[in-house]
């Protein structure tokens, strides 16, 4: 019967670390791959959702890179993160709630776009305008938008990223 030695706190906080890495990456590529091969334009406030895992997996991987040595450097990482996948998810809620009308959305998420100096690049702009609205939900699955999914997997991000955190400051 083979027995396995009892993996050591900053062994979790790795493999916490890698869970967290994992699922903010494929969530950007998802995101990326919605906007790119499927043709829908993210808003303002879903480009600002993104922040929080692009920042995330830098660094999360940096923490990754110091559980062995500087426990406590990767511990503050770890927390660091969880901190703004908790942001974000409140950003999320805050989209949501625009979407379902609850409450208006910021002006600037009406359209974004530069004066014309010139009544003919004003008709121009007209015929080439692509407005993307926040209030708007452009896609749903089971009833979520992709702000709505945001705040779910921003909140499970969060848990793993706290539980990474407090097992790379735990005494070994």
């Amino acid at each position: 019967m083979l027995q396995t030695a009892p993996t050591s706190d900053r062994a979790n906080a790795y493999r916490l670390g890698g869970l967290a890495l994992v699922l903010s990456i494929g969530v950007i590529g998802t995101a990326l791959g919605f906007e790119h091969l499927g043709g829908y334009a993210p808003c303002p406030l879903c480009l600002m959702q993104r922040y929080a895992y692009y920042a995330g997996i830098v660094l999360v991987f940096l923490a990754m890179a110091l559980v062995a040595e500087k426990p406590k450097l990767a511990a503050l990482l770890f927390f660091a993160v969880a901190l703004g996948y908790l942001g974000n998810a409140g950003l999320g809620v805050y989209h949501s709630g625009v979407e379902w009308h609850f409450w208006p959305g910021p002006e600037t998420c009406a359209t974004e776009q530069a004066l014309p100096k010139t009544a003919e690049d004003l008709l121009k702009g007209l015929e080439q305008a692509r407005v993307v609205r926040c209030d708007e939900a452009a896609w749903r699955l089971f009833g979520l938008s992709f702000a709505g999914w945001n705040v779910l997997i921003s909140l499970a991000l969060f848990a793993v990223s706290l539980q990474a955190a407090f097992a790379a400051s735990a005494k070994d």
